[in-house]
């Protein structure tokens, strides 16, 4: 039953940073290696919709960054035309829909923190006009934009550039992502949004007090907006418990953030890193220390494991209908009534 529920309803993932683990490769193997390495983990999975956020690594900044996020664009546009006829890069709602209508795989593309636009925000546009849908303009640290999650302290709000970031988006029809902004700059953004908004790969911070997540009063002011929480699946944002790692944990996480900002408003965004880190740690392939807690999290390292998520929201005691919006309904819903739609 959990299987059959699972194959017939519209799976969406947030946050999967499988980009990183392609565009490693030479460019002549970025279409051959997604489709050896990741495609058929997204189907065993059953993923209908992947976002596919372009992470700068360190090494990357600031000279290299936009080149990076470039080149990390091109790399999705390659690896969806040399698969076309199991994927396909969606830019609207229009497209997602032919694409799950042609049984292929709707990918979007999204900016983590933004980090080759710094203050030039009108290269938002370049980069729209690219197929970028989704973006954040803060990860760890400080940015020109806003403060990350681990400045808290700082208490800053979005800056100038950061305030006319917003403003660009929304006038662009590019959802806006609060997942690693600081707590300040959260508020600041509920204050003056004028468009729904996601949190891409965010927990609840009264079931996990960590910077990473999110208050209840946050998770309220985003579903105000007709936004959607996604739940991350990294056991360090979902406990301070080892013993506690596990589904049942993300489910957790899901009926607090459905009980306080309602059930039409909770996504999951897997932030699989454990599978990326592997394809990037030399030898290709190799696997890292099992015992890494931050890694650990057996059954759900990669997307074949997204069928146990429905499983467990079912033996919960979740109603079907109200599966189906958490696996994929909610998230498939905010893409296809707002982004790529301009305003004005």
């Amino acid at each position: 039953m959990p299987q059959d529920l699972h194959s017939r309803t519209v799976v969406a993932d947030a946050h999967n940073d499988l980009l990183m683990a392609v565009s490693a490769r030479p460019p002549e193997r970025w279409a051959s290696f997604f489709r050896e390495r990741w495609l058929p983990q997204l189907r065993d999975g059953g993923i209908d919709i992947q976002v596919l956020p372009v992470f700068i690594d360190d090494q990357f900044r600031p000279e290299g960054a936009l080149r990076q996020t470039l080149r990390m664009i091109e790399c999705a546009h390659v690896l969806a035309e040399g698969n076309a006829d199991h994927v396909a890069l969606c830019r609207d709602g229009e497209e997602i829909a032919a694409a799950l209508a042609g049984g292929r795989i709707a990918l979007v593309l999204a900016l983590e923190s933004a980090p080759g636009v710094d203050a030039q925000v009108e290269l938002f546009s370049t980069l729209f006009r690219l197929g970028v849908r989704i973006a954040s303009i803060a990860h760890w640290g400080r940015t020109p934009l806003a403060d990350g999650s681990r400045e808290d302290a700082t208490g800053s709000r979005l800056t100038a550039p950061g305030v006319r970031a917003l403003q660009e988006m929304e006038r662009l029809g590019m959802l806006f992502d609060v997942s690693h902004l600081g707590a300040s700059g959260v508020s600041h953004v509920l204050e003056i949004t004028t468009r729904p908004l996601v949190a891409t790969h965010s927990c609840a911070r009264a079931l996990r007090d960590h910077h990473r997540n999110l208050p209840d009063e946050h998770l309220r002011g985003i579903a105000a907006t007709g936004g959607v929480i996604c739940v991350n699946f990294i056991p360090d944002f979902l406990t301070d418990d080892q013993d506690k790692v596990g589904v049942d944990r993300v489910v957790d996480h899901v009926e607090h953030i459905a009980a306080v900002a309602g059930i039409d408003h909770v996504g999951l965004g897997s932030d699989f890193i454990q599978e990326v880190m592997t394809d990037l740690t030399p030898p290709c392939c190799e696997s890292l220390d099992d015992e890494d807690p931050l890694f650990d999290f057996p059954g759900l390292e990669g997307p074949a494991g997204m069928p146990l998520v429905t499983r467990a929201l079912l033996d919960r005691g979740l109603a079907e209908d109200d599966v189906r919006k958490v696996v994929g309904g909610n998230l498939e819903r905010l893409m296809s009534s707002h982004m790529g739609a301009r305003m004005g």
